[in-house]
């Protein structure tokens, strides 16, 4: 998938919100209490530990809708790999404008680039195979665009973004329609060829259903162990795109990967990345 930057337009709610948020109902009164009317500065945003940076142009688009008068120069791009130390972006023009818009513009940029760093670490597990790392809908509320683009910038792969994007059957679907079979044939019956579909399943013998039933594009093996995993690509023979997930830590990856499933899922990588440490300086 494409890590390409997104318009402006699109990322402009999410931001103008983080800053209204931030400034309150009376606005940065810190500034406006001690810097100088008209008093101009550069700024530096620099990396402060190695990673893959994300955010950048969130970050940027923040201080502009503070300040368009801004002058904004990036020394990096999104999914860049960055060093401690590393000048990222130089920002010059209203000392007040960019104290205003600090905040906002490194919760961003460091929270995404979290993210990118530790996609791009499961990714870099799962080296040498043809599976490819996934997220999942486990995401900030409100933040699952940006989030999602992290991942991409991490070297990783999107699931889909919402509820309308694809069929996607989950044990709870499958025990309130009354089992395997009847969830496929109402897809069969129903959805449009459009959509593509997946299935959770548990065990061997409900892949084996999924199989003989058809109806589905993608099977999920949820909580399977390795040596079940191997046998379920036996099993599949290639016929569907299988997804492997449920408690794919780092650690799990490159042997899981082994088995040759076609995606892991993983939502620790947008719920639980840790926020890289990037800084401005004045």
């Amino acid at each position: 998938m494409t890590s390409a930057p997104l318009p402006d337009l699109i990322l402009e709610p999410l931001v103008r919100a983080a800053l209204m948020e931030d400034l309150g109902t009376y606005g940065d009164i810190t500034t406006r209490t001690v810097i100088p009317e008209g008093r101009r500065y550069s700024a530096l945003l620099n990396a402060r530990e190695a990673g893959v940076v994300s955010g950048l142009q969130i970050a940027a688009l923040a201080f502009r809708l503070v300040d368009p008068t801004l002058v904004i120069t990036a020394r990096f791009k999104d999914g860049d790999r960055i060093a401690p130390g590393d000048l990222l972006m130089k920002i010059e023009g209203s000392a007040a404008a960019i104290l205003s818009a600090e905040r906002v513009a490194l919760n961003f940029a460091g929270r995404l680039s979290g993210i990118a760093t530790l996609t791009a670490a499961f990714v870099a597990e799962a080296e040498g195979t043809r599976t490819r790392i996934t997220c999942t809908r486990k995401t900030t509320p409100g933040l699952r665009l940006v989030e999602k683009q992290a991942v991409l910038h991490g070297g990783g792969f999107n699931h889909r973004f919402s509820l309308s994007d694809a069929i996607l059957i989950k044990d709870n679907h499958i025990a309130a329609a009354g089992g395997i079979r009847p969830v496929l044939q109402a897809v069969k019956a129903r959805a449009s060829h459009m959509i593509r579909t997946e299935i959770e399943v548990d065990r061997l013998d409900q892949l084996a259903e999924v199989l003989d039933e058809g109806g589905a594009d993608v099977v999920l093996l949820d909580n399977f162990d390795t040596p079940d995993l191997y046998e379920a690509v036996g099993m599949n023979a290639g016929r569907l795109v299988l997804e492997a997930s449920g408690n794919m830590r780092q650690e799990r990856i490159a042997e899981v990967a082994a088995t040759g499933v076609d995606y892991i899922s993983s939502g620790a990588l947008t719920h639980s990345a840790r926020t890289l440490d990037l800084g401005l300086d004045f």
